[in-house]
């Protein structure tokens, strides 16, 4: 069994979780799902709680500002050795996304989990090796 304390799947920067806490002034409670490319390419979307129908093959990576953030189960498979470092830029982001309006968006990005991190979620039947 690792030692290694067991990572998040999902991270968040400071700009973006203030801009989390600003959307749910205005929207109430948020959801997040990492688009696997259509209409506005592969970028994280944010919407109301509920607004997004969850499905089966939709996988809860973790939670951003007490935000469940999903994946889906294609998308989940090509990013699992990754965190995912939720961050907010300038710009317009997706249409559907509620930041849109904000003039930023929201961007993915990511760094490989270490070995020692990857196995410590093996151990912890977080992921399948």
């Amino acid at each position: 069994m690792s030692t290694t304390a067991i990572p998040p799947r999902v991270t968040a920067t400071p700009a973006t979780l203030a801009l989390i806490q600003q959307l749910k002034q205005k929207h109430g409670e948020l959801m997040f799902h990492q688009s696997g490319g259509c209409c506005d390419g592969s970028a994280p979307m944010c919407y109301s709680r509920g607004e997004l129908i969850i499905g089966d093959q939709d996988v809860l990576l973790g939670i951003i500002g007490d935000s469940p953030f999903y994946i889906s189960a294609s998308q989940y498979e090509y990013w699992k050795h990754t965190q995912l470092i939720i961050d907010v830029v300038q710009g317009r982001g997706g249409m559907f996304s509620l930041e849109g309006v904000e003039g930023v968006r929201f961007l993915t990005r990511s760094r490989l989990f270490t070995d020692e991190e990857w196995q410590s979620l093996v151990d912890n039947h977080i992921v399948k090796d």
